[in-house]
């Protein structure tokens, strides 16, 4: 859609506010709907009380805000003084405040931030101390901002290969690491995942997806800014105060493109199964990822969406990364849900998926196909060990190669070597390929070894979530050493039941009959007790060490 020419932030913003294309802030009930080239100018004034704090080319600005109108203006103020954002997670929990403050001092210390721009609602979380950067408050950033003109303001040169983006990975299996985002790096994910959406210029986006995720900063925040095209934006906690507002924000904007990782669309699903009068007709790219995709969630999404004409193919099962900036493997558009059904015990024994006739026959499994690479970047499967190629079918480590890898890992050089294999990015994930289209398995860390079975930590943890009084989403699934080398397997799952003793009987018999394994342990713990990443993503390494700890609180 763009000019491929144009190779900064900068460059794209200017050129796409001269395309008519708007942005509705949600928040509640409220609505504000301004064009990208009104926010571009108040942008440009943000830019000048930046520059008069002293940042320019090459300097890390680190934001705290909710989404809104003034967080998604500092962002692009920060982009045209040609300095680099890095957008910190917000408190997940309330009773996690030391936590939260700890991991963002860290993240702003280890990202060398020149700058931290915080909500005025949000300053009372964060204390100054001794090494952290200046701190300005948004009121006062802006209050300064409206005394000066736009054109005042002029971009400096920014090179393309400057940082426009430091995103820190959500953590789910390691401590979290600063991935570089050149400029051209960013543009060329966009450029392909656009192309490969087949993204037009009467598209409509929809998102409620946190600013300080990859995919809703880069994905849906930053796609449409630099195209020009219609945004709808939320926060996550209005979605998550009300899931059904999702889909009436679809049906009321005419969104034709959404994303949100596995567990909202069970949650839109059940919503759908309760709405009435919308109109789901120009949603034609749904897109599910930041997790494994679990077929069963997309089916009954699209299911329930059919009753307000939500077409068949919207679902979109695919792969991202923040280490690609987003994208990482799309499906043609329109095609929807398609699942490659496998003999499980192969895929875990001799890691190869044989293909059988039903994924609902005994030992079967359905994974959903994820698409081809998008245009830019090679996918390729390797042994784990070796580092060999391995064929169509065969399971191994998803690696990529191409224009959007990033760089590396900021101020991390022995992470960031350990993370490629010359030019191939190693992305830490099992999958295998069926002519070109990647289908995934799971994380090579999380899999869980017991009996000679290479065990996928999610199937365990399905299987849990289907018992009453289970919450869905919220269990664990991961195998310890005992003193005698033998594995056992340990489920952690959250309840808000209270039969815990036949909750835990039922646990371990519904992993018995669907996975074929007894369990060594079953702890029921409390809602929201359980460790995960600023995204909402599990974190079983971090359980599986509480646990042996006795750092875990059962019911």
């Amino acid at each position: 859609m763009a000019d491929s020419s144009l190779l900064t932030l900068p460059a794209r913003m200017l050129d796409a506010a001269t395309r008519g294309g708007r942005v509705h802030f949600v928040k509640g009930d409220e609505v504000e709907s301004v064009s990208w080239a009104a926010l571009l100018d108040d942008a440009h004034r943000v830019a000048g009380a930046l520059a008069a704090k002293g940042i320019g080319p090459g300097a890390h600005v680190a934001l705290l805000a909710t989404t809104s109108r003034a967080l998604t203006t500092t962002m692009q103020a920060t982009w045209l003084c040609g300095a680099t954002v890095m957008v910190l997670p917000l408190p997940m929990r309330l009773g996690s405040i030391e936590e939260f403050l700890s991991q963002t001092r860290a993240r702003v210390q280890a990202a060398d931030a020149a700058l931290l721009v915080i909500d005025d609602d949000l300053a009372a979380f964060y204390e100054p101390a001794e090494g952290d950067p200046p701190v300005v408050h948004t009121r006062e950033l802006f209050d300064d901002a409206a005394t000066r003109r736009p054109d005042a303001f002029s971009v400096p040169t920014i090179d393309p290969d400057f940082l426009a983006v430091l995103q820190f990975t959500s953590g789910s299996t390691s401590d979290p690491k600063g991935v570089m985002l050149p400029h051209r790096t960013v543009l060329a994910n966009l450029d392909g995942v656009a192309q490969a959406g087949h993204m037009v210029q009467d598209d409509v986006f929809v998102s409620w997806l946190p600013l300080y995720h990859d995919m809703g900063l880069i994905g849906l925040f930053t796609l449409p800014l630099i195209n020009g095209v219609d945004l709808v934006l939320a926060s996550p906690q209005d979605f998550m105060a009300s899931p059904a507002r999702w889909v009436e924000w679809i049906s009321r904007f005419s969104g034709s493109v959404t994303a949100g990782p596995n567990f909202s669309y069970a949650l839109a699903a059940r919503a759908l199964r309760r709405a009435q009068n919308l109109d789901l007709s120009r949603l034609r790219l749904a897109l599910n990822g930041a997790e494994p995709v679990n077929p069963l969630t997309v089916r009954d999404f699209t299911e329930a969406g059919k009753a307000f004409g939500m077409p068949e193919g919207a679902a979109f099962p695919a792969f991202g990364m923040a280490e690609l900036a987003i994208g990482g493997t799309f499906p043609v558009p329109g095609s929807g849900l398609r699942v490659d059904a496998v003999d499980t015990r192969m895929v875990e024994k001799s890691r190869f998926a044989r293909p059988v006739a039903d994924e609902n026959a005994e030992g079967a499994k359905g994974f959903a196909f994820l698409g081809k690479a998008i245009p830019g970047l090679e996918i390729r499967i390797t042994d784990t060990e070796t580092g060999s190629t391995m064929r169509d079918r065969e399971v191994g480590e998803l690696e990529f190669r191409g224009t959007s890898v990033t760089p590396g890992y900021y101020k991390r050089p022995q992470e960031t070597a350990a993370t490629f294999r010359d030019e191939w990015l190693r992305t830490g994930d099992l999958g295998y390929l069926v002519d070109g289209e990647l289908v995934l398995c799971g994380r090579i860390k999380d899999v869980i070894i017991v009996g000679g079975r290479n065990v996928f930590p999610e199937d365990v943890e399905r299987a849990a979530e289907r018992v009453d009084g289970v919450r869905p989403g919220n269990v664990i699934a991961f195998s310890i050493t005992n003193d005698r080398g033998k594995e056992r397997l340990v489920v952690v799952a959250e309840t808000k039941g209270d039969d815990h003793a036949v909750m835990r009987a039922n646990v371990s018999k519904r992993v018995q009959e669907s996975v074929g394994l007894p369990t060594d342990d079953v702890v029921l713990v409390l809602p929201g007790s359980l460790p995960k990443t600023s995204s909402g993503k599990l974190q079983r390494s971090l359980c599986r060490t509480r646990y042996v700890a006795d750092g875990l609180t059962p019911v």
